[in-house]
């Protein structure tokens, strides 16, 4: 299911909307039940699908306020779009991983190391948003052709554990909208200032 970008909160309890994501290291439980909650009963396959064109969007809106950040620390819409990408890159790895091998090591990553240092903020829109677009097709690519048995393939999270294929691919959907919200709420931010 897609959705339009003024929909994308409405789309999960106010309880488990809270602007801060839970830590994935420290309350990875939280952290997961956080993400399959902004996914719900929807189709994850239907969500990856429509990520592209949301993001080609909010870039449309965000115009010259793309590089702003709401508050000192917080990411701007750019910033935010370059973590979903960033995301994406590991996301496609560690699902391959699962599908290769046997029950692969899944290293973690520190998402605001990896934006900061990446110059995310600094990054072309539209270059990001179509490496963004092939790598999601091509997951998407690979979802639908996968079997119930490979979708249920595991690999070992060093700091979450065990995490499937297909746990991995919901979540990813649910990350997704958390993220295209964070930066429609960064994108509202810069507009209330003016």
């Amino acid at each position: 299911m897609g959705w339009r970008r003024a929909e994308v909160s409405d789309l999960v309890p106010a309880a488990v909307r809270p602007d801060v994501s839970a830590d994935p290291v420290g309350e990875p439980d939280a952290y997961r039940a956080q993400l399959l909650a902004w996914l719900g009963v929807d189709d994850p396959a239907a969500v990856a699908a429509a990520t592209t064109a949301h993001m080609r969007e909010v870039i449309r809106e965000a115009g010259h306020r793309l590089r702003e950040r709401p508050e000192p620390g917080e990411w701007s819409v750019i910033e935010c779009l370059g973590h979903l990408l960033d995301s994406e890159t590991i996301v496609s790895a560690r699902i391959r991983w699962i599908i290769a091998e046997d029950e692969p090591d899944i290293v973690g990553y520190d998402q605001d190391r990896w934006v900061e240092r990446l110059g995310h903020r600094d990054d072309d829109p539209y270059e990001l948003v179509g490496l963004f677009a092939a790598m999601r097709a091509a997951n998407l690519r690979l979802w639908a052709a996968s079997s119930p048995a490979v979708r249920q393939r595991v690999g070992i999270h060093r700091e979450r554990g065990r995490e499937s294929y297909d746990l991995i691919w919901r979540l990813g959907a649910g990350h997704d909208r958390f993220h295209l919200a964070q930066a429609d709420r960064a994108l509202a931010a810069v507009r209330a200032r003016s």
